[in-house]
């Protein structure tokens, strides 16, 4: 290449960088759900109303990305709003929207109120119009971990941005309450900001909601000084940060490295003397140097709501402080991968610490498989992940605190399984349904669990059950059915047959597992049972029992009482044992099984067949 052919190159190449300073916006999703006690079952009414008005959200969008759509009467109404960034295209718009009442319905199931979104949009919808009004709805607020070098100068500069704008989108264009702009921060560096508030508000409303906002976010110990934040509700929303997340065309372009400065560099690039070349390479060395290092916004603080971010780093200090130093106190549970710890973080949120040992087995590949799938996943049945450390040889995983620890530990106690009547063992068995059906049908990436136990079943305070440990679980494609393996993983009788001899798994394995966690729930009893020197198998002696139907006889003596539904018990048994049979091909999915789970299916299920009978390689091996 002869010397003026370089110089264009690198021209151009001058060009087309500097054209893209700016990253794709990231990536996230938040959600808040209503009271639990403000519920609705499926298929009911008020299930019809919502998913109707949801569908027909995106399709009443207006001009300027905002959607009202109520249907039914009282008490079965149903009322719902959706509101774009104010500088999101239409196409963008209405994709988000559909996107956003899909997920928020996933992640608050049967809840007559919910809020959640993403980036550029977000929906709330209730059983009470709040149309005009200030909603009351929790606000769900966010910080970037990142401080900033001198945050009093920040703040400052913050507080004074926060405050034009909140008049200008509060006295602004009435179909569009939303205003953004910049001012020049600490260290060279520049503040982005935009605040929005829901069209439908007064301007004295959306003045005080904003304001609301702003307190909100400073009452978040965790978030001051830091180099970006956001607050969202259903009634007006705030973002900042150190780079320009809107569409600058709204405004003009901003100071600094993204506006003159690029003129200054491409003049430079033009004059194509030996100065220019230098800094032309300069340039493109540091953008591909910058597009290699981790963006200061993909990383983020949780202060309330639930989110999905890529990196949720913990420093190993702060989690050593949360647990006293890994303190022997604060143990809560100990396995093959390693020990558990309670800890509090500083803002009060109480965690668990699982901490990996060195000899576990969950090895590298696996914490980042755990890491990288439940940071995807957010369902009210499944165990939240807030974060993780890879620091100094460590490697943890940060959850949230689930007080009641396994299941197991309740199920499996002569004292403390007295509390689980029938009632709750119902509940448990469906919700741990509920979380395999977003497992493998309802999430954006199909799942396959691989190591569902007792013990990876964790109880909260209401004793709903959380499925926890990923260490093992395999994302399939959405056309792929079955995978293979040649290392078989998985707790001892709860590997289905074609696993245990072959190494294949598919969501039928999850099944398997399933049915004989049912059948543990309702016997009270481990799947392999002693007898003196003798190990009885579970399975086998349900089998037993049902052929001769006398299936009632293995459940637990708690459940024999003249409350307990029998008849209902009997129909969960049956189930289990269709989930249980030999042929992964004759076992129902996850999504018929809680079909037939409802109280209110008219489903029979059908015969079941010969279980596999695996934990002792005996009776039909």
């Amino acid at each position: 290449m002869d010397f003026q052919k370089c110089m264009v190159f690198l021209y151009l190449s001058c060009i087309i960088l500097l054209s893209t300073v700016q990253p794709d916006d990231d990536l996230f999703w938040y959600s808040q759900c209503g009271a639990s006690e403000k519920n609705y079952t499926q298929n009911s009414t008020y299930h019809t109303n919502l998913n109707t008005v949801l569908s027909n959200l995106s399709s009443n969008l207006n001009d300027y990305g905002f959607s009202n759509v109520s249907m039914g009467d009282n008490p079965d109404r149903v009322s719902a709003v959706a509101l774009c960034r104010g500088d999101v295209e239409a196409d963008i718009c209405r994709s988000c929207v559909e996107d956003a009442g899909g997920k928020t319905v996933q992640w608050c199931p049967n809840q007559k109120e919910a809020f959640g979104g993403h980036d550029e949009c977000m929906i709330h919808y209730s059983n009470v119009s709040t149309l005009g009004s200030w909603s009351s709805f929790p606000e769900i607020y966010l910080a970037n971990p990142y401080n900033s070098s001198i945050p009093e100068q920040f703040n400052q500069g913050l507080q004074n941005l926060l405050e034009d704008l909140r008049g200008r989108a509060a006295n602004g264009f009435p179909l569009r309450k939303f205003a953004a702009n910049y001012t020049k921060g600490p260290d060279f560096r520049t503040i982005f900001a935009a605040v929005q508030c829901s069209p439908d508000l007064a301007a004295p409303i959306c003045f005080d909601c904003l304001t609301s906002a702003f307190e909100f976010y400073a009452g978040c110990e965790e978030c001051k000084g830091k180099k970006g934040g956001r607050v969202v509700s259903p009634s007006c929303n705030f973002r900042f940060e150190t780079k320009r997340f809107y569409n600058h065309t709204l405004i003009g372009p901003p100071p600094g490295p993204d506006g003159n400065n690029q003129t200054v560099i491409i003049v430079v690039c033009i004059a194509a003397d030996l100065i220019g070349i230098v800094i032309c390479i300069f340039v493109i060395y540091k953008k591909l140097k910058k597009r290699k290092a981790p963006n200061s916004n993909t990383e983020w603080l949780l202060c309330g709501g639930s989110v999905v971010e890529p990196s949720m780093n913990f420093e190993l200090s702060t989690l050593q402080n949360a647990t006293d130093n890994f303190s022997e106190a604060n143990k809560i549970g100990e396995g093959d991968f390693g020990i558990v710890y309670k800890g509090k973080l500083q803002n009060g949120k109480l965690i668990a610490v699982k901490r990996l040992s060195k000899s576990s087995r969950q090895g590298n590949l696996e914490f980042k498989n755990e890491v990288e799938l439940i940071a995807k996943l957010q369902h009210k049945n499944l165990v939240k992940l807030f974060g993780y450390c890879q620091e100094e040889g460590e490697m943890i995983l940060v959850y949230e605190f689930v007080p009641n620890g396994g299941l197991d530990d309740i199920l499996f106690d002569p004292v403390k399984r007295g509390y689980l009547n029938w009632e709750r063992r119902y509940k448990i068995i469906e919700n741990i349904a509920r979380g395999l059906v977003y497992l493998h049908e309802d999430s954006r990436h199909r799942i396959i669990h691989r190591d569902l136990k007792a013990n990876n079943i964790l109880i909260d305070e209401d004793l709903n059950p959380k499925i926890a440990d990923f260490g093992m679980a395999r994302l399939f494609a959405l056309n792929q059915t079955q995978g293979s393996t040649n290392t078989l993983v998985g707790a001892y009788g709860y590997v289905a047959p074609e696993y245990a001899r072959y190494g294949k798994f598919s969501e039928k394995s999850d099944v398997y597992s399933f049915g004989v966690l049912v059948l543990e729930i309702i016997s009270g009893q481990r799947n392999t049972i002693q007898y003196g020197e003798f190990t009885r198998d579970l399975l086998f002696d349900v089998w037993t029992h049902w052929k001769k139907g006398s299936v009632l006889n293995v459940i637990d003596s708690i459940l024999k009482r003249p409350s307990s539904p029998m008849h209902e018990i009997k129909r969960c048994i049956h189930l289990a044992l269709l989930c249980v049979q030999e042929s992964a091909v004759d076992r129902p999915k996850m999504s018929q099984v809680l079909q037939m789970l409802s109280r209110i299916s008219s489903v029979n299920p059908p015969e079941p067949l010969d279980p596999g009978f695996f934990t002792q390689g005996s009776a039909n091996s």
